[in-house]
């Protein structure tokens, strides 16, 4: 083992009982632990260095909201980034990833596929950002329609809680729409997803729907702990006074002593937003929706459980930036301190409705959204070969996995993101 990957192995374990000591309460040997790492961390180093920066400054925000709360509120108050410079970032994660290139490359594949033939084409971007990928979508239409072939009429209902950032996209699609000859229609809907009403979204029923969402909708399990927890004792309380009473009365028999509620941890669907999401999204009977998420399971209830999961996770995303980006490039520290390090911190060191980063792996989507009544479509043939050309354009590390009839993107042998689709 040489020096650099000893190094690295102590930040880990360093983090790790750093971790560990704080939820424990020892924080007087946690703060020794911080002073340790902060020697070594660094965010000009290697990926292991730059990683730790992140979760030392996001361990250290831990301990300022258990012990200095006041302190924690203040200091983020000039840290929110402006709509200018969240836009910045997420361009430069679509620029040295490949990661949203391919996951939109393969929803529009799922579009052009359970579309071809329909007159309009209504999109719902839940995850709206830019002009991208609608862009793509038409050029990809325009290759594939016949000469003097009537052109499909294109909606886009796109969902962002800055009116500026869907002014700017409908300006874009506009122009494109124009130029390539296509009929076009946007409907800007100002709202964060977790206030999304469905029913009330401007989309007619019986129009050919595709719905696409994009590392958005685990910000939805998003919960007040406390109130969880309470309303858990009290199912908890409930079973056991109908235990009781079944021992009582034989004629209560028939009664469930365990009531598991929508809103249980073990419920597949743990938040009552996101199931009515859920289900407002099925009524519409989108032909096809298309889901991205991050393969990660760190919506753990431990701290210590999170910091580990999250290392894996996010050690591989800046294993990734360390063999294909030059540390010299423009916007790759800014990247990752201002999108990734924020990610980091809010899920180390936020609790309750302020962790919004609650990645969870395919394996628990599924059941959720099967519980919504949908069901899982194969991704195409298609659209893997499609994705597996453009990765060639990459470094070598990055590869692509089937499995469960879905897509997962992967650094070396760990999926990163999961693409899955989904019909009604």
């Amino acid at each position: 083992m040489n020096l650099l990957e000893s190094e690295g192995l102590r930040l880990v374990h360093l983090l790790k009982d750093c971790a560990k000591l704080t939820e424990l309460g020892n924080f007087m040997d946690a703060d020794i632990a911080l002073y340790h790492l902060s020697r070594l961390a660094s965010p000009n180093g290697d990926s292991m260095q730059r990683v730790a920066t992140y979760f030392t400054e996001a361990l250290a925000c831990y301990h300022m909201v258990k012990n200095l709360c006041g302190v924690s509120k203040v200091l983020s108050l000039s840290k929110k980034l402006s709509t200018l410079e969240q836009q910045l970032v997420k361009q430069l994660f679509f620029d040295f990833y490949p990661f949203l290139k391919i996951a939109y490359l393969i929803t529009n594949q799922a579009i052009f596929e359970a579309m071809l033939g329909d007159t309009i084409i209504n999109i719902l971007d839940l995850s709206a950002c830019d002009a991208t990928q609608w862009i793509s979508l038409m050029q990809g239409l325009k290759e594939l329609l016949l000469p003097n072939t009537p052109h499909p009429k294109i909606i886009v209902t796109a969902i962002h809680e800055k009116k500026q950032v869907l002014d700017q996209m409908e300006l874009h699609l506009r122009l494109e729409a124009e130029r390539l000859n296509f009929p076009f229609h946007f409907n800007p809907v100002v709202s964060t997803l977790e206030n999304l009403d469905p029913e009330t979204l401007p989309i007619k029923k019986g129009e050919p729907l595709a719905i696409t969402c994009v590392l958005q909708l685990h910000s939805l399990l998003a919960t007040d702990d406390v109130i969880e927890m309470v309303k858990i004792k009290g199912q908890r309380d409930f079973a056991e006074m109908l235990g009781k009473q079944k021992k009582k009365k034989k004629k209560m028999m028939d009664l469930d002593p365990s009531p598991v509620s929508a809103l249980s941890p073990f419920s597949p669907c743990p938040s009552h937003r996101m199931e009515c999401l859920l289900n407002g999204l099925w009524k519409l009977q989108p032909k096809v929706m298309v889901i991205t998420e991050q393969e990660s399971s760190i919506n753990g209830c431990t701290l210590t459980e999170r910091v580990d999961r999250a290392l894996n996770f996010y050690g591989a995303l800046f294993d990734c930036l360390e063999s294909s980006i030059s540390k010299t490039m423009v916007g790759r520290s800014l990247m990752e301190k201002m999108l990734l390090g924020e990610q980091i911190k809010n899920i180390i060191a936020c609790e309750g409705v302020e962790r919004k980063e609650r990645h969870e792996k395919l394996e628990t989507w599924i059941p959720r959204l099967e519980l919504a009544g949908f069901w899982m479509v194969p991704i195409s043939s298609n659209g893997i070969m499609l994705a597996t050309k453009l990765l060639q354009s990459y470094v070598h590390g990055y590869n692509i996995l089937e499995d469960k009839k879905s897509l997962f993107i992967c650094w070396k042998e760990i999926p990163l993101f999961s693409v899955s689709a989904w019909s009604s």
